[in-house]
């Protein structure tokens, strides 16, 4: 179950550090990484991140960089001194900024003899329709868009990408066995879809190639939070051994 454990991301999206560090303690023995956003860490900053690691866990810092690509490097090797496990970028940002970042984690991740987080690229957004793409000037159909960014990323070196559980067969497809997909937008039967457009199972997830699942209210607003994060696990081991 331990490696199984690896492959669940809990969503912490709360505004304080003690309910982060609520949660933290109350997941961490389902849990192995738990996703430190924009709002937690423009309010707590990087004491958050040391938090998670005290107890044992690890770190996905989900800022989604986009940026000039010297910014983007820069911002990503400070996320490396940080001890995160994972982080992201916006696959939009291009391949010039997604290799600069690559280029100066390695260098860095070699001078200070740390291992290197693994890079992942956000494709489209979950919460994002081909009406939401029309939008703002793209024509493209979502699936078209998130596997041309899929191999864009990896053409810049990254590990992988953040895309829907829907795209993730698609993207295996054409990325490779070794291309990590981490998949937000997972619902189990249990719960309530919230804002999510494009959603699946964890079962349906990890069987369409999705290595890693990044979940939050269908966990925190369980009556028993650390029960469903263990039905969850349950759920991804047995399709684990199915695959």
């Amino acid at each position: 179950m331990r490696e199984t454990k690896q492959r669940l991301i809990f969503a912490l999206d709360v505004d304080d550090y003690a309910s982060a560090e609520k949660w933290v303690s109350q997941l961490h023995e389902n849990v192995g990484l738990f996703k430190i956003g924009k709002q937690l860490f423009t309010r707590c900053g990087p004491p958050v991140i040391e938090m998670v690691r005290a107890h044992g866990s690890e770190v996905f810092l989900d800022l989604k960089y986009h940026d000039i690509p010297n910014t983007v490097a820069k911002a990503a090797v400070e996320a490396c001194k940080l001890g995160v496990r994972m982080f992201n970028v916006h696959a939009l940002g291009g391949l010039e900024m997604m290799q600069k970042t690559v280029a100066e984690v390695d260098d860095y991740c070699a001078a200070a003899g740390c291992e290197r987080p693994i890079m992942l690229a956000v494709t489209i957004l979950t919460s994002s329709t081909e009406e939401t793409l029309r939008g703002v000037g793209i024509d493209r159909p979502v699936s078209e868009m998130v596997t041309k960014l899929a191999k864009l990323a990896k053409q810049a070196g990254f590990d992988g990408v953040v895309a829907s559980p829907q795209e993730a067969e698609l993207i295996r497809a054409a990325c490779g066995a070794d291309f990590q997909i981490v998949t937000p937008g997972v619902r189990p039967s249990f719960a309530a879809l919230d804002d999510q457009k494009r959603v699946a199972t964890p079962a349906d997830a990890i069987a369409a190639g999705a290595t890693a699942l990044v979940i939050g209210r269908p966990i925190s607003a369980a009556t028993e939070p650390l029960v469903a994060a263990g039905l969850i696990l349950q759920e991804i081991e047995a399709a684990l051994a199915n695959g």
